[in-house]
């Protein structure tokens, strides 16, 4: 690509996170320069080798290839973590891109989702069944008590392709809720529509943590904290950072616990990225400056051989309205009246197949309970 070159191009890879934060990238409305992208980006980007191999070395030293055909990309956000913390994966999207680039598709895999997890030489894991949210932590493990969340990704990234049957993603990212909350404050905030009532099982009305019970310092209460509770009540509203990341992570409390929560964070997707086109983003270099340094600290990236630039440039032509929100059907899976988690139903294994086969417009047009409406 000629870097001299002026091109319509998007002012900056949407980089958002559900329940935490993903990755999306979105096309722009100003002409700028690849030399003024690469310069805001360059070194921003935490770019790593997610998937085990050494795609992302490979592509460091030489032209990025042409991002062409239907592509999956998986986005996972995690809690900020010590290296000898073990990470869990409590948001885990995938982002399915059709061939022909202009709208994208998102599901989100259930953190309780009761699977089969591969075994993993790196950490000396032999493989079982668990939830899905405990994939990374099995193949984080470094040894000397340290944990590496990179690593631990590709276990998980094994276990979504086993789950989903995609054979390979076409890139990854891991985001940090702290990130996340940056992202929104650097733009601002956010404005979205609250579905219903939501209170806060963490925080307080002033953002500060509620109080811990003293009993439960060993971590065994399943609601260790007490006192006045942030709430969210149904209608539009301008939400700071810290009220979006506490409001998407909620769900205890809400009628359909982790459905309800996913809805909400698929919500929250579409209204970042109208909010980061708005003219009150892209049209303030400051603003837009700052929205981009806080999403390059806060994303570790995985595009195999290509960088941030090369994806926005690809997938330019996708905007919020060209976003579909995936809601899979399923439910608690219980074992002698206990609860073990979460499963889905067998009709979700045809839209696997349609994700695959990249059809999944037709798919929906058949089997439209699978849209939510609601975002």
């Amino acid at each position: 690509m000629a870097k001299s070159s002026v091109r319509r191009a998007p002012l900056w890879a949407r980089l958002c996170a559900i329940f935490g934060c993903v990755l999306m990238v979105l096309g722009g409305g100003a002409l700028v320069t690849t030399q003024v992208l690469e310069a805001r980006y360059a070194g921003a980007v935490d770019q790593k080798d997610l998937f085990g191999g050494n795609a992302a070395a490979a592509g460091a030293d030489q032209e990025a290839p042409d991002i062409k055909g239907a592509q999956n990309i998986l986005l996972v956000g995690i809690d900020p973590r010590t290296d000898e913390q073990t990470p869990l994966s409590d948001s885990i999207i995938v982002a399915h891109i059709p061939a022909e680039m202009d709208q994208a598709y998102l599901f989100s895999i259930p953190r309780d989702l009761v699977v089969d997890i591969p075994a993993f030489e790196k950490t000396g894991f032999r493989g079982g069944r668990a939830k899905i949210n405990a994939a990374m932590g099995f193949g984080s493990s470094i040894g000397n008590g340290k944990h590496d969340v990179v690593q631990g990704f590709d276990l998980l990234a094994r276990t979504v392709q086993n789950l989903t049957g995609i054979k390979e993603f076409d890139a990854g990212a891991i985001i940090n809720f702290n990130g996340f909350k940056a992202i929104v404050d650097a733009m601002g905030g956010v404005t979205m529509k609250i579905d219903q009532n939501v209170k806060s099982e963490h925080l307080q009305p002033n953002g500060k943590p509620r109080p811990r019970l003293s009993r439960c310092a060993d971590n065994t209460c399943e609601h260790p904290y007490y006192g006045p509770q942030a709430t969210y009540k149904k209608g539009t509203f301008h939400l700071q950072g810290w009220q979006a990341l506490d409001y998407v992570r909620q769900r205890y409390g809400l009628p359909n616990s982790d459905y309800d929560r996913q809805r909400h964070q698929q919500q929250f997707i579409k209204a970042m990225a109208k909010q980061a086109l708005s003219k009150d983003v892209i049209t303030s270099p400051g603003k837009l400056d700052k929205v981009l340094r806080a999403a390059g600290k806060a994303l570790i990236f995985d595009g195999k051989g290509n960088g941030v630039v090369e994806w926005a440039l690809a997938l330019k032509n996708i905007r919020a309205d060209n976003l579909t929100s995936i809601k899979l059907p399923g439910g608690g899976l219980f074992e002698n009246g206990k609860y073990q988690g979460e499963q889905l139903d067998p009709s979700a294994e045809k839209f696997f197949r349609a994700v695959k086969a990249d059809e999944l417009p037709e798919f929906l047009l058949n089997n439209s309970e699978y849209i939510n409406d609601n975002v």
